[in-house]
């Protein structure tokens, strides 16, 4: 019995057969390959290899040493991508070549637009820091329901003084491309917003750094000095995030097709599962099982190589 070959391979044969040459139209499909820039170089060699298992059509660099697209007729297998990689720590993400700009951008903070946990932040300088992140870990890893952790989280910093946000926040940092991401996306006339399961003292200020539309966020309560250990219902959760995307696209009058989500953690998974384009971004087991889109290695500018942006037309 003759082996089983993939679409891309067959659609390859039909056309010899039929001795034409595949059209741009043929390529119905993009593959996006993004390195770390700061760890990896994308070399021709590697995107050469993928065009070829994959039976693409010619490359197009979007990014000297860090990310080329392939045109392809069919997307192609992980196993099959996985085995032309041969283990570079590179990113591959397929998508329709069709409708790839978003008009809307909902991205995740914590451990998405910034590189670490708030809460945990807040943690630390209560001396609790090591406590708090094993509950934040299990709830991220859906272990564990998001609203009660949160709950039994901020009750444990509890008289905090205030001031202490204010220190947490200056140890705060961007992940690498978070700038671009938004500014690039604004410049093209995307809405963006960023929402988080965390709170509004540090969305307003990472929204106002980066330029963000719009912010969601929790609320930690007060007494005007000291933290009370509550936080204002109701929690903003994994619910709560899908609606937000929801709502912000039909603000902005576009279909969930014309938009993106992003985010790492298990109360991302229903946003990302209902946005057009979810991308699964350096996150925990449980989101990468089921997200189609999965950034492993690279820095947030994969969101624009993506949608078909090139560096030379990034924004900062």
């Amino acid at each position: 019995m003759p082996a089983a070959v993939g679409p891309a391979t067959m659609g390859r044969r039909l056309a010899a057969l039929r001795g034409i040459a595949l059209r741009a139209s043929d390529m119905r499909f993009v593959l996006i390959l993004v390195a770390p820039r700061d760890k990896f170089l994308l070399s021709s060699a590697i995107v050469k290899r993928v065009g070829a298992a994959i039976g693409g059509g010619d490359p197009v660099w979007l990014s000297p040493d860090e990310a080329a697209e392939i045109p392809c007729m069919a997307e192609p297998s992980c196993a099959l991508i996985a085995e032309a990689l041969e283990g570079a720590p590179v990113d591959a993400l397929c998508v329709k070549s069709r409708s790839r700009r978003k008009a809307v951008l909902v991205a995740d903070m914590d451990s998405t637009i910034v590189t670490s946990e708030t809460l945990d932040e807040i943690a630390m300088e209560a001396g609790i820091g090591e406590e708090v992140a094993a509950i934040t870990q299990r709830s991220m890893t859906g272990e564990i329901d998001f609203a009660h952790a949160l709950r039994e989280r901020v009750a444990l910093i509890k008289s905090l003084d205030l001031a202490a946000l204010e220190r947490a926040w200056r140890r705060i940092e961007f992940t690498p491309g978070a700038h671009e991401v938004v500014a690039t996306m604004r410049a093209n006339g995307a809405t963006t917003a960023l929402v988080s399961g965390g709170f509004t003292y540090f969305t307003g200020r990472v929204a106002a750094e980066l330029g963000f539309d719009i912010h969601y966020a929790n609320q930690l309560l007060d007494d005007g000095l000291h933290l009370t250990g509550k936080v204002a219902e109701p929690i903003l959760d994994r619910d709560a995030k899908c609606a937000i995307l929801h709502k912000v696209a039909a603000r902005r009058g576009v279909r969930l097709a014309a938009t993106m989500a992003v985010g790492d953690g298990a109360n991302d998974l229903a946003m990302l599962a209902d946005a057009g384009m979810g991308i699964a971004f350096h996150a925990k087991p449980i989101v990468t099982a089921h997200a189609s889109l999965r950034v492993f290695h690279a820095d947030l500018r994969a969101l624009l190589f993506v949608q078909g942006y090139s560096a030379s037309a990034f924004r900062n």
